[in-house]
């Protein structure tokens, strides 16, 4: 079994790095976001969440994120929250998930903790360009999730900016493998693919 922990900015190309590898081994991996795991105020309204920093660690609830990839690792199922981005908060209904040879555990801020980076077998780091970054942020944002080009443009400038230098950024260096330009990046994806195979005897 191997934990695979894919870290980089807003933008950078974690999440289709993390499908593509899934692709490949879809019958031995499962990929668990970190997104899924932001902490819930329901005593807040929607405007009071709109608000609040999601780019900070305390964000988002770690701890339950580390106890379930010490499951997964011991074999066991779990099940764990996913997230409404529309409207800032969890949903109430819990996804099941099975253990897999390969966990995917991929996230902006995941090297951040001293927890995950000791749960992970493997660390990916992407890193992009950030003019590229914010524009696939704010295409996502406005397409995918309901936000305005004016709210995520303040958000990235208030928040995602700043919190990507203090607590992303230095990351970095905490990586195995540094894939720049992430989904597009060909060559990484197909030296990852073959330590996979080679690791779990796969032609």
């Amino acid at each position: 079994m191997l934990v695979i922990g894919i870290a980089g900015g807003t933008g950078s190309g974690k999440t289709t790095i993390a499908k593509k590898l899934y692709q490949i081994f879809k019958k031995q991996a499962v990929i668990l976001p970190h997104d899924f795991y932001y902490k819930s105020h329901p005593e807040m309204s929607l405007e009071e969440r709109s608000q609040q920093n999601y780019d900070h660690p305390d964000a988002l609830d770690t701890d339950l994120l580390v106890e379930h990839i010490k499951q997964l690792k011991e074999g066991k199922s779990i099940m764990h929250p996913t997230y409404d981005f529309a409207h800032h908060q969890r949903n109430e209904e819990w996804q099941h998930m099975d253990s897999a040879d390969i966990i995917i555990v991929e996230g902006i801020l995941l090297f951040s903790s001293p927890e995950l980076c000791k749960l992970c077998d493997v660390k990916l780091f992407v890193d992009t360009d950030a003019d590229v970054r914010f524009i696939r942020r704010l295409k996502r944002d406005v397409n995918e999730r309901g936000r305005t080009m004016e709210s995520v443009m303040k958000q990235y400038l208030t928040t995602v900016k700043p919190m990507h230098e203090q607590f992303v950024e230095p990351t970095k260096r905490k990586a195995d493998l540094i894939v720049p330009e992430g989904g597009d990046n060909h060559i990484a994806i197909d030296i990852i693919t073959r330590y996979l195979s080679h690791r779990f005897n796969r032609p």
